[in-house]
């Protein structure tokens, strides 16, 4: 892959979106690894409301200052969760395929795109995107936050995300880099890669590196309000081929 010159690691900005908290304040701990994926996330999203239901801002944030040159278009958002990715991207314009393993994160998505007036533009699909990746091709092919205490072929899920993509197309990958800074035992599981560990582990040709960063996200306050702030990544590759 080439990378452009404005893809160097940035660690001092901040994400513009300073009060997402959503991520950060439902870490999962005490999950036994081997426990299957689908009943693990299916009794996650049925005993917790775990997320704010709004768009990340390290999305926003990367497709505001550099609009996808295919304009919306279609799109794929992989682990949709609750929706809110989705719900942005259809709310800019773009033809979305939302794709979560849980049956009611997707449910609540799908309410929350009515309330939104944006259901027409999205199709809700489960999946377990180990075992069972939606085929076809898309412009914008996202991922935020693909971890998991419990099996995930995070790599190869990656891998095929990128496959996804259509000539001319991006893909946007966002990650946690770090652990919430009131976090004092954080979960033994995690797998937190750079965004350069991503990059060289994905090895594509016929990609251009477009984005390749750390973004400071400045408001991540703990389940008992305790402010905080987390480091993610941000990596964005430009199929050329």
């Amino acid at each position: 892959m080439r990378m452009d010159h404005e893809a160097e690691l940035d660690e001092g900005r901040d994400s513009a979106a300073a009060g997402q908290a959503g991520h950060g304040r439902h870490w999962i701990h005490d999950v036994d690894p081997s426990t299957d994926p689908t009943e693990m996330w299916e009794r996650f999203y049925t005993e917790s409301e775990p997320w704010s239901g709004r768009a990340n801002p390290a999305l926003v944030d990367e497709l505001a200052e550099r609009p996808s040159p295919a304009g919306p278009g279609t799109a794929l958002d992989l682990g949709c969760g609750t929706g809110g990715d989705a719900i942005w991207l259809a709310g800019q314009g773009w033809r979305v395929d939302a794709v979560d393993i849980s049956p009611t994160a997707l449910e609540r998505a799908a309410g929350a795109a009515r309330a939104a007036g944006v259901d027409d533009r999205i199709r809700w699909a489960c999946h377990n995107l180990d075992a069972d990746f939606p085929a076809g091709a898309w412009d914008l092919v996202t991922t935020s936050y693909l971890h998991s205490p419990v099996r995930l072929d995070r790599e190869g899920i990656l891998r095929r995300a990128a496959a996804a993509v259509a000539p001319g197309g991006s893909l946007i990958i966002i990650g946690h880099l770090g652990f919430p800074s009131w976090m004092t035992e954080p979960p033994p599981h995690a797998d937190l890669p750079t965004p350069e560990e991503i990059v060289a582990a994905l090895d594509l040709d016929g990609w251009r590196v477009v984005a390749a960063r750390a973004v400071v996200v400045p408001s991540v306050p703990s389940p008992d309000g305790e402010p905080g702030t987390r480091t993610d990544s941000v990596v964005r590759l430009h199929r050329t081929g």
